[in-house]
Formats: C-alpha cells, sequence, structure tokens
C-alpha cells in the first residue's frame, strides 16, 4: 500500500469543486463530487432516531440499487428537523444537480452539515451548483477546496489517498470527512466521502464499508452526542480495471485493507480536531475475552469527561479510568488490569495487578503532556483487543458550544 498525494479527486474519473455560495458569511460552504462514470454506491448513516432530511434521501438512494453519479454537500446549515419541506429541498438539489451535470436526479447523493431546525437557503444551493459545475476537476486543488468547503467548526481540513494493487491493477481510495463536535458516530455533525477507481459489486462495497466503519468512525467519541447527520458514502466507479470484486478473498481483503487505512487516518483526524481539543487520546484494550468487550471498555474510557479533563490536565489520573471500566456494563477482573500511558515522550506503566505502581508524577506528566496520548488497558482475559480514539475535554469546548448558532 502506497500513500499518494491528494483526497477525492485522487483515484482516476472523479472530480471536485468548493466555494463559497452565502450560506455562510465569507467561508466555502459547499462542495461537489462528480464521477465521470456511473458507481456503485454504499452508505452507513446515523442510528439516532432524528435523521435529518439528507439522510433519508441519501438512504433510499444507496439502498434503492441503483448507481450514483454525484455528490452535493453544503456547510453551514444541517437540514434536520425539517420535516417535509426539507426532504422537498433535497429534492430540489437532486434535481438541479442533475440538471446541470446531465444525470437522474436519483444519481445524485446530497449532504448537509451545520445548525439544526433552520431551513436550507435553496436558491443559494441551486446557484452554488450551477457555479460548482464548470469548476469540477480532477486536480488536487480541486479536492482540497472540496475538503475545505465541508468544514463547520473543524480547524484543519481532513483528507487522504493511498493506492494499491488488485490483479495487476493500481487502485486508489480517497476520502475526505468533517467533524469535530457532535461526535460520537452509530451508523454507523460527521461527514465522510471515500472515493474509488476500485471494479467491485455494490454487495461487496457495503461489505466492505460496514465492516470498516465498526473499527473506525464508530470507535471514535468527541462529546458523546451522535449527531442526525452522520453520514459515510464510498463511490466506486470501476476506472481502474481489475478483475471485478464479487466476493471474499486476497483481491477483498486487499481492498478492506486499504479502506481501513483511509478510514482509520480519517477518523484519527476527527478525534484529534475535536471543539477545542489540545490532544488525541487514544485507548488501547488489550488481552480481552472477545472483541466486544474490548469495544464497550474502550468506548467507556474515552467517553468519560472525567478522563477527558484528566488528559487536558497532564493528569495521570487513573482512578478515573478504571472508574469509567467499571461501569461500562462489561465484566472483568478490577484486580488484574495493567495500565500505560504512552507517547513520543516515552511509556510508564501506572498501576499493576489494580494498583498503583509506585509511578513518578512528573514522568506521568511529561508523557502525558504531547499531542497524542495512549492509554493501554490490560485486562489478561484473552487474546482480543480494540481501539479507540477521543480527545481532552477543555474550556473552550463549552466557549464553541455555548455561542454555536451566534
Amino acid at each position: 500500500m502506497k500513500s499518494v498525494e491528494g483526497g477525492v479527486t485522487a483515484p482516476c474519473g472523479f472530480l471536485a469543486a468548493g466555494i463559497a455560495a452565502g450560506i455562510k458569511k465569507d467561508k466555502k460552504d459547499m462542495a461537489m463530487i462528480c464521477s465521470r462514470k456511473p458507481c456503485q454506491a454504499a452508505g452507513t448513516f446515523t442510528k439516532n432516531l432524528v435523521k435529518a432530511a439528507p439522510v433519508k434521501w441519501d438512504q433510499e438512494v444507496v439502498y434503492g440499487g441503483g448507481t450514483v453519479q454525484a455528490v452535493v454537500v453544503n456547510s453551514g446549515v444541517a437540514n434536520a428537523c425539517t420535516g417535509e419541506e426539507g426532504y422537498g429541498y433535497c429534492r430540489e438539489t437532486a434535481q438541479k444537480a442533475a440538471e446541470v451535470l446531465e444525470l437522474s436526479p436519483s444519481q445524485v447523493l446530497v449532504a448537509s452539515t451545520g445548525v439544526i431546525g433552520a431551513q436550507i437557503p435553496i436558491e443559494k444551493i441551486k446557484k452554488g451548483i450551477e457555479t460548482m459545475a464548470p469548476l469540477l476537476s480532477e486536480s488536487r486543488e480541486a479536492g482540497a477546496l472540496a475538503a475545505e468547503a465541508i468544514m463547520t467548526t473543524d480547524t484543519v481540513k481532513k483528507e487522504i489517498a493511498v493506492s494499491i494493487e488488485i490483479g495487476g491493477k493500481t487502485v486508489t481510495l480517497g476520502g475526505m470527512c468533517k467533524g469535530s463536535g457532535m461526535i460520537h458516530p452509530n451508523m454507523c455533525t460527521m461527514l465522510g466521502f471515500v472515493t474509488t477507481d476500485a471494479c467491485i459489486s455494490k454487495e461487496m462495497l457495503q461489505k466492505a464499508l460496514s465492516a470498516s466503519v465498526a473499527d473506525t468512525y464508530n470507535m471514535v467519541s468527541v462529546d458523546g452526542d451522535t449527531s442526525t447527520n452522520d453520514t459515510v458514502l464510498l463511490l466506486a466507479n470501476g476506472m481502474a480495471g481489475n478483475p471485478m470484486i464479487t466476493g471474499p478473498g486476497e483481491d477483498y481483503d486487499a481492498f478492506l485493507e486499504a479502506l481501513n487505512e483511509v478510514n482509520t487516518y480519517l477518523a484519527k483526524q476527527i478525534a484529534g480536531d475535536g471543539e477545542g481539543a489540545t490532544a488525541l487520546f487514544e485507548v488501547k484494550v488489550i488481552q480481552a475475552a472477545t472483541k466486544e468487550q474490548a469495544v464497550t471498555l474502550s468506548k467507556s474510557i474515552i467517553t468519560s469527561n472525567l478522563t477527558k479533563a484528566a488528559i487536558f490536565g497532564h493528569d495521570a489520573n487513573w482512578g478515573r479510568i478504571l472508574c469509567a471500566m467499571g461501569y461500562s456494563g462489561a465484566q472483568f477482573d478490577p484486580e488484574k488490569v495493567d495500565l500505560y500511558f504512552e507517547s513520543a515522550a516515552g511509556r510508564i506503566k501506572i498501576i499493576e495487578n489494580g494498583v498503583s505502581t509506585g509511578y513518578s508524577e512528573e514522568e506521568a506528566t511529561r508523557i502525558l503532556s504531547e499531542k497524542e496520548v495512549t492509554a493501554v488497558a490490560d485486562i489478561k482475559m484473552g487474546e482480543a483487543s480494540a481501539t479507540a480514539w477521543g480527545c481532552d475535554l477543555t474550556y473552550d469546548y463549552v466557549k464553541i458550544n455555548a455561542d454555536y448558532r451566534s
């Protein structure tokens, strides 16, 4: 597997654009992705009972079984809790994109992110589509502009691309996402878009995405709030010319590995860019009896506000971690747990068999003062493991969310 410069435009045949359509003040706020050829499409969506209109539209398109060729994204307004009018605006968006790109509306996916409860400015959306259509490009810069245009409280754009060899052909995957607050995916406000020129059946594409999401985006939490708009879309146009992947095997495994690489990177980018965050907080639970147990324990730790606050303070307050493990619902023996903290500054064993090792607080603080910090909990029950990602809880998180709408 090789890293490739770029994002969603890295795979063959994918174009993108990003502009300021006037939805937000003086910021890019609309993006478009388009393929030169029809794509197989897969998607995972929020399990929040309150689903935004674009989620409902995309579920119908993706699960309807047809091909897809374009995605239109706006930031600034979520189009959530907007009733029939909001869903109608999804239809109008798709119709407008279909008109300018000479497609069918059923080949257009839509996504929105931003404030819940407001209707999207549909005329600005339509004008934005007209503006973007002639700007669509396969260039590296076009992909970067699209990644920038979908940001809300994100501080950096998030994109990646990799290539692998399948059946003697070079296959490329590119991705971009946005997410900084209201992040606790369960599909699975978080949006992710992955493009690939792989030749793969719709069934195997959806299988790969669902498997990958479970170990990547769904292992992220910034604040414990599952968005109304969580969406990850995966489009495959087949232009790499590899033998069609129609079932399990070496080719599928290679594709899944590359997809996991893309999604893991994007998931960690979201966690590290959590609203107000100063550190990426990674939690590994090892030697668990089952994968489910490891997942439950690791996610309980990264969602603990007291633990997140301790990470912000560079405080090795390990009792909060054991506490979070204890109320997770997973069964384990607290008196057999070993806990380590590690970062670029080193590694230190904090507790052994549930009791403090008498570690140096100064050394622990030095390790916890890095921008990426990992806690490793060894529960000594088996061979399963899981990794989750979050961030510290800072004063700025409250400031950002106290005046989000203003």
